[in-house]
């Protein structure tokens, strides 16, 4: 069977994962990916592994994962673990769930200031403004 070989720069991680370099190094200073070794006199090489892990990342986050919970599915990442990433990933979908309600609320609210402001014509005082200036 054949060994991964560690052949990408840090440079070209970053490229192949679609972040920046500092978002790399970022990660590392969390803790959240291993810094390789420095040969002597060369640079730093990262393999698959490295690329597959910083795009795990960036897919939790875009699920809307804190660095800090990406952390925790990180140390469940083995598979052994599913129930407890699965109640992560409920907690998550709870909270995702509590700030659309936010949303939809404050969506309720600013289009009856717009239509306030619409039905408004002719007064000097904005409904708009009036309402956010109360205390």
């Amino acid at each position: 069977m054949h060994e991964p070989t560690e052949t990408l720069t840090i440079g070209v991680l970053a490229e192949a994962a679609g972040v920046n370099v500092e978002t790399i190094r970022f990660y590392q200073r969390k803790g959240l990916m291993q810094e390789p070794d420095r040969p002597p006199g060369g640079i730093r090489r990262y393999g698959d592994s490295a690329l597959a892990r910083v795009r795990f990342i960036k897919s939790a986050q875009k699920l809307g994962f804190s660095l800090d919970e990406v952390a925790d599915l990180l140390r469940l990442e083995d598979g052994s673990h599913c129930t407890e990433a699965r109640e992560q990933a409920e907690r998550k979908l709870a909270d995702v769930r509590a700030r659309l309600a936010d949303l939809h609320r404050i969506e309720g609210v600013l289009q009856g200031l717009v239509n306030r402001c619409c039905a408004a014509s002719g007064q000097v005082k904005c409904p708009l403004i009036a309402t956010l200036q109360m205390p």
